[in-house]
């Protein structure tokens, strides 16, 4: 006899819900675009699994966040009777622990295996290659916390050291049989005192479904229905994990969106979700397609946007809301311009009602929000920056400063401190020693740059000490006649670009911040006018922080893979420039355009209410050259009906 259903599933969700909630057996493959109610059409098929008599403790779902596994598990005791504490749900990582926990002896971990957090493996990592004596007479070996970032993309790619290095890593080529070296020795170490990072927990998991068959089919067969969330954010390690536990009974619903798949920088495979049809010739594809957030304008612009998308599963965004502002495409003079332009736009919107939470900047990249922190700050316009640190925080940043802080002033310790503690062997004891033998002659920039000096360098710090003192002996040199810009750029080619790469993860990046910072710098002549203008500037935010100035209701500034998976009433994205927005130096190949394009594609899709694109008109270059920008291809691609194209003079004058 059919049991009768406890929840009016009819009444709670669209037709294309109801579809996914009452599906029946096999694979099935969830198209679930932005704002389509993908969490609770998830949360309905699992209490309607466990309404049809389904054994929780038999439900596996997968999700990328604990969070969200808690937020459905919660939702499904709320509209299910029954113990949904008993389903198996949580991160890959969560999972992975529970079993290991029981199994891991198997693999070489015993069940009281400690799990390391990132900064305890960059230590270990760095503590293996001390303890291999590790040195390389030319160039700079990668520290711990961007060498864990090579083996971990390699793993979770399951993809060979050498050709991670090739792909994201070409400097560091050289080093690929070390590296390989220092991989085996951090694992040894790792099992000597059975500990585990993250990646083990998945790798481990997996090597335990691949070599043991009892164990690969006892769990293949405990777990009767697999939900996977996002699956488009997964890599190529968790789809293996994923196919070998659904192996049995082929029950396995995977939910994503195709196109939001933007974190390939991070080993995510696009592959998975596009190849899913093929790895599973009989599952079923339903989407998702009605939309909750956004206005119809808003959605009309989003689904002209990813059309030129050729590997997609076409769908189009229906809007469930009533008509509402038009989109604006705004072109303003040059950045700060763009700067004062957005500023404008949120007082207005804050002194008309709007709350500060619910205003958003997104950007491509972290250092694209530099010239409208300034503005913002100028104005006292309360803002939290979401995508790393405040811009003149930034510990590279603050390293660049400091060299043109002892060119103005040679006597300033900290600044001197931070120069010295940034080569290897030197801490704060050797800095504090170095620095008092500097301060006893009259001229402590020309005693770094003596000779003698040499004589108390740490052993560690002596083959980079040169070439510290020739990047200062030319910033000396030069200080007095050239402008901060070209005093930034003689220190970043002077040996702090290969220090960036030894030391972070995201060096570009960083990299890219001070190329920003430096174009900033084009606007003064006198370093000491600059750096007055940023002590000022970064005196007025930390002075706002201390003083709880910053209310809780904040503009939100944010780059847009961060942004990803939420909203805002109204939605501001800036850069929007060939070159910044698609970043052209990210491209070789038309995989690397499309995922640019399901970039801007997830911008738009944040935005509830209001719409503004902003894309400026020229820009001056680090050599002094003023240069026109080109709109970005994905303005240029929309048809004029999506959006009213003004310029920034038609809001106020400059």
């Amino acid at each position: 006899m059919e049991l009768r259903p406890l929840i009016d599933y009819e009444s709670e969700l669209n037709a294309q819900q109801l579809s996914v909630v009452m599906a029946g057996q096999g694979p099935l493959l969830v198209i679930a675009g932005a704002g389509s109610g993908k969490t609770r059409t998830l949360t309905y098929r699992v209490a309607r699994l466990i309404e049809t008599g389904i054994d929780p403790h038999r439900i596996l779902l997968l999700t990328f966040t604990n969070k969200a596994a808690r937020e459905m598990l919660h939702r499904v005791e709320m509209i299910a009777p029954s113990n949904a504490t008993r389903i198996w749900g949580g991160t890959f990582h969560h999972i992975a622990n529970r079993i290991l926990r029981v199994h891991g002896e198997r693999v070489g971990l015993a069940s009281n295996f400690t799990i390391l957090d990132q900064s305890d493996a960059y230590s270990i990592l760095d503590g293996t290659m001390l303890e291999l004596g590790y040195k390389k007479k030319d160039g700079v070996i990668p520290q711990g916390s961007v060498l864990f970032n090579v083996l971990s993309l390699a793993r979770n790619t399951r993809t060979e050291i050498e050709q991670v290095l090739q792909d994201r890593y070409p400097f560091f080529l050289e080093y690929a049989q070390e590296i390989e070296k220092i991989q085996s020795c951090y694992t040894q170490r790792k099992r000597r005192q059975n500990l585990a990072d993250f990646d083990d927990l998945l790798c481990l998991w997996l090597e335990l479904m691949e070599s043991n068959e009892t164990l690969r089919n006892f769990y293949a067969d405990r777990f009767e229905h697999m939900l996977v969330d996002e699956y488009q954010d997964t890599n190529r390690l968790q789809a293996d994990l994923i196919d070998r536990l659904a192996a049995r009974h082929r029950n396995l619903m995977v939910v994503g969106d195709d196109s939001q798949s933007i974190y390939s920088f991070r080993g995510a495979n696009f592959e998975n979700i596009m190849a899913f049809p093929e790895r599973y010739p009989d599952a079923r594809i339903i989407k998702l397609e009605y939309n909750y957030r956004s206005t119809p304008e808003i959605l009309g612009l989003a689904n002209e946007s990813i059309l030129l998308n050729a590997r997609q599963f076409r769908k189009v965004l229906q809007p469930m809301r009533l008509q509402g502002a038009e989109p604006q495409c705004v072109r303003p003079g040059d950045v700060y311009e763009q700067a004062q332009f957005v500023a404008t736009t949120i007082n207005e919107l804050i002194y008309n009602g709007t709350p500060p939470g619910e205003i958003a900047v997104l950007y491509r990249a972290h250092y694209h929000s530099m010239e409208l922190q300034m503005e913002l700050t100028r104005r006292l316009v309360p803002f939290e920056v979401r995508s790393g640190l405040r811009f003149f925080e930034q510990a590279h940043i603050k390293d660049i400063v400091s060299y043109l802080k002892v060119l103005v002033n040679p006597h300033d310790e900290a600044a001197w401190k931070r120069i010295l503690q940034m080569l290897p062997g030197i801490g704060a004891k050797t800095s504090d020693k170095m620095y008092s033998r500097m301060l006893a002659s009259a001229d402590p920039l020309e005693a770094c740059i003596d000779a003698k000096m040499e004589a108390i360098v740490p052993k560690g710090a002596r083959p980079y000490w040169g070439g510290l003192q020739q990047v200062l002996s030319e910033l000396s040199q030069t200080g007095s006649v050239v402008s901060p810009a070209a005093l930034i750029k003689t220190t970043l080619e002077g040996g702090y670009r290969d220090f960036m790469r030894s030391k972070y993860i995201d060096a570009d990046n960083r990299i890219d911040d001070i190329e920003q910072f430096l174009s900033f710098a084009l606007q003064y002549e006198s370093l000491a006018d600059f750096l007055s203008e940023l002590a000022l500037m970064t005196s007025t935010e930390t002075e706002d922080m201390q003083s709880g100035a910053i209310p809780a209701e904040t503009v939100k500034l944010s780059t847009i893979h961060q942004a990803k998976g939420l909203e805002w009433s109204v939605v501001f994205i800036i850069w929007l420039v060939e070159g910044r927005f698609p970043n052209s130096n990210n491209f070789t190949s038309l995989d690397d355009e499309e995922e640019e394009r399901r970039l801007f594609y997830v911008a738009v899709t944040r935005g509830k209410d209001q719409l503004y694109l902003c894309s400026p008109r020229r820009q001056k270059e680090t050599t002094g050259y003023i240069s026109a920008l080109k709109p970005s291809r994905f303005l240029r691609e929309l048809p004029d009906t999506c959006y009213r194209q003004v310029g920034a003079s038609d809001y106020y004058e400059f």
